[in-house]
């Protein structure tokens, strides 16, 4: 039997949640066309597996491509992580429907809520569409290593429908809650996977302005919703109010209305959990109302991630003494240059005892939390212990905070990161995390890439679950790998009815990882200046990816991309065959 790929002698991670077995796989066609010992077998190309993962490609469920999708064929930096589908159009932003006088208006409302450089937005976009459809349409003008799903994005269709009102969140009358149902149902029977929308405070346009949608009544929300219903298609899915703490009331009213609204149109909810402070076990309070609401038909689907939400600082990125005006003089220099100057004494001493010219907010935050700031490491270290703080570090030195953190941030050549722990993570470690990604109903996410340029890069958040969760963790119970890999295949693969792929089955679809288990990490975050413009962003790659195989066709062998483009548009929900 001749195929066109054929993986040999691999530990086969089929996807299904069941044990590794050793075993091939054969594709043809695009297709896993045989699976198991397949003797006496040719192939245009074999791969020899021994000793190494075979895995479904990852399903990433919660990406914000939306913009960099038309110019970036690479898609990066999933690509760099083993992922062969995103769906993006997350969290209410998007760039469809657009009128041409409003195409300014949705780019400073993803970089306010994304932290995407409009600079490169505005560069790289090349605008040829109006509706939701004919972005789809766009879209499949362009070649990509992967496939890409979208969704209707809130707040883009309160823009396009309500103009200036639906911008300020004025509420919504009978008849434009009717044309944006129009426009979500006509983009979900184009081929959109679902409608997004977010009401958390922390979402804003570059103008300060909650993103629209955030204040929606239920006639809203709910006659949108029906557009789900009457096509039997997609997710409802959400950034809820609360989800960083903003009003500890919001949680649970958030997750009554989503309960009634899945149970009343049939559809899958998908909501942001993350662990807060401030009621340390509300998560678990919220994941008891979806064991709940499951059993009277409602499909509610936290979505959770593998590490801490955090801000990473550093002289890369954003550093506490950017407002001291001698640290400032010093900010256009390369980054060498400045490193040398910064390790002065004189200039240190001058920095440390300076007075900051602008009280911004964010700096005052994470200089008022040293224990929740850690040295992240050469290897990026997301569970650090307690003692790895830098509170903690002055403490057993006999140090001033500020000291230590001075010189952390010089290490590794200037290069060094920290890690602001915002939410998730506080008892100092991810036990409550483990217990969300281990529930049966929580969907595998939140890793934004694309989005987050300037402050952190969690689109590695798939490596990491396998990494860290499946193998090196220490601090407490670990993960199957057959869990790891079943979470982020075939169960993401599954909530967006995208049943031809996340599962190593014949008449599925080759999205594949080989993978060296062993020596699979996640290397630093690095500042790249490789967005259009020239503007700025960090990224972060891995080493262990022997290959990743898109639809029968290897996209990257160890890290580096083969030019191969088999990455298509996904139109709607898919089955086998």
């Amino acid at each position: 039997m001749s195929y066109d790929l054929l993986i040999k002698n691999g530990s086969i991670v089929d996807g299904s949640g069941n044990a590794p077995f050793k075993g091939d796989v054969a594709v043809r066609d695009g297709k896993i066309a045989a699976i198991g010992d397949i003797a006496d077998a040719t192939a245009t190309e074999t791969i020899d597996a021994t000793g190494q993962l075979v895995t479904p490609g990852w399903v990433d469920i919660h990406t914000h491509f939306d913009g960099q999708a038309t110019w970036d064929e690479l898609l990066t930096p999933s690509c760099w992580h083993g992922v062969t589908t995103v769906v993006m159009g997350n969290c209410g932003v998007g760039f469809a429907p657009v009128k041409p006088e409003k195409r300014q208006w949705l780019v400073e409302l993803m970089e306010g809520v994304e932290d995407i450089p409009g600079t490169a937005l505005n560069e790289g976009i090349v605008w040829d569409w109006e509706t939701f459809p004919e972005f789809l349409d766009a879209l499949e003008k362009h070649k990509h290593v992967m496939d890409l799903g979208t969704q209707v994005p809130h707040g883009a269709v309160r823009g396009y429908v309500m103009g200036e009102r639906g911008a300020k969140n004025e509420p919504a009358t009978p008849e434009d809650i009717e044309a944006m149902a129009s426009i979500v149902k006509e983009g979900l029977e184009a081929g959109a996977l679902g409608f997004s929308s977010s009401r958390t405070l922390v979402h804003r346009a570059v103008d300060g302005e909650p993103v629209p949608g955030t204040f929606a009544a239920d006639d809203e929300l709910f006659g949108i919703g029906r557009a789900l219903k009457e096509t039997n298609m997609g997710v409802f899915e959400l950034a809820p109010g609360g989800v960083m703490g903003e009003d500890l009331s919001l949680p649970h009213k958030e997750v009554a209305w989503m309960r009634r609204l899945s149970k009343e149109i049939g559809r899958p909810v998908s909501f942001a959990l993350l662990q807060i402070d401030q009621e340390p076990r509300l998560w678990k309070e919220i994941l008891d109302i979806v064991d709940e609401s499951r059993d009277e038909g409602s499909m509610l689907r936290p979505q959770v991630g593998s590490r801490p939400t955090m801000l990473l600082i550093g002289l890369q990125t954003f550093s506490p003494y950017s407002f001291r005006p001698t640290f400032a003089a010093l900010a256009d220099l390369p980054l060498e240059e400045r490193v040398r100057e910064l390790r002065k004494p004189e200039v240190k001493a001058k920095i440390l005892t300076e007075a900051p010219v602008d009280e911004e907010p964010l700096l005052s935050f994470v200089l008022s939390g040293m224990h929740k700031i850690f040295v992240l490491g050469e290897v990026p270290d997301y569970e650090p212990t307690s003692d790895n703080s830098i509170e903690a570090i002055a403490k057993q030195s006999g140090r001033d905070p500020h000291d230590v953190l001075y010189d952390e941030m010089l290490e590794l050549d200037g290069k060094a990161l920290l890690m602001v722990a915002l939410v998730g993570y506080h008892d100092g470690d991810l036990e409550a995390m483990r217990e969300m990604i281990e529930h049966p109903d929580s969907a595998f996410g939140l890793g934004d890439g694309g989005a987050h340029a300037g402050a952190i890069c969690d689109a590695s958040m798939t490596t990491y679950l396998l990494t860290h969760w499946a193998r090196d963790r220490k601090r407490g119970p670990k993960l199957s790998i057959e869990f790891a890999v079943k979470k982020m295949t075939k169960d993401t693969a599954e909530l967006y009815g995208l049943n031809d792929r996340g599962q190593l089955k014949e008449g599925y679809k080759a999205d594949l990882n080989v993978i060296d288990f062993d020596t699979l990490r996640l290397d630093l975050p690095y500042l790249v200046n490789d967005l259009p413009g020239g503007a700025k962003r960090l990224i972060q790659k891995a080493e262990g990816y022997t290959a990743t195989i898109v639809s029968g066709e290897v996209t990257f062998r160890n890290g580096e991309e083969t030019g191969a483009r088999p990455g298509v548009v996904i139109r709607g929900a898919q089955s086998p065959g």
